[in-house]
């Protein structure tokens, strides 16, 4: 495993680890509402559908998972990505950065698709990584065959992949990780 990092990218003023599934639905569309009106970050554009699609996404996502013998802790994931996307970061007016090596966690609570999981799992382009949930095993075979997104397709020109997901299944190495970003943003 040594060498991969996973980043996670943020707000902030909101520090790591926010996650619109962690809400209610009500709660969340509240948010979502106040993004959209706010209108200055990337999630200022998402659909009126948007979290009805994302919940549906992550079902989906977590049931591949223990299919291929994954072992979520969570009914939701967090979200990180494998290699640094600095297009992410520009989706926050201060967005920040949080890597962890991925040594730091226990693989089988990792998923992974090969870009983020809304094209992932709803384009039909008959691309044989479409609609797939990896194992970290598997993802590291897809990594020799395509590459990384991050590299290939920077500007989103060759299609929706621009890096590969990386859905989060499990607390612990995160609630560590939060700790430290927070005491981090104290000095």
């Amino acid at each position: 495993m040594g060498g991969w990092f996973l980043f996670h990218y943020y707000e902030h003023e909101c520090g790591p680890f926010r996650n619109l599934s962690d809400l209610t639905q009500e709660e969340a569309e509240a948010v979502q509402r106040r993004l959209r009106e706010r209108g200055d970050v990337f999630a200022s554009r998402r659909s009126g559908d948007y979290l009805t699609i994302r919940r549906q996404l992550e079902e989906k996502a977590r049931e591949l998972f223990i299919r291929k013998g994954g072992k979520p802790t969570r009914a939701r994931p967090h979200y990180m990505t494998l290699g640094a996307c600095e297009w992410i970061r520009q989706w926050y007016r201060d967005g920040r950065e949080l890597r962890l090596s991925i040594d730091e966690f226990d693989l089988r609570t990792i998923s992974f698709t090969y870009g983020d999981l809304f094209p992932t799992m709803r384009y039909d382009d008959g691309r044989p990584y479409r609609g797939e949930v990896y194992t970290w095993d598997e993802m590291s075979q897809v990594i020799d065959r395509y590459g990384l997104p991050q590299d290939w397709n920077p500007d989103g020109s060759r299609g929706p992949e621009r890096y590969i997901e990386a859905q989060i299944w499990d607390d612990a190495p995160l609630a560590r990780a939060s700790a430290g970003a927070r005491v981090a943003h104290l000095q």
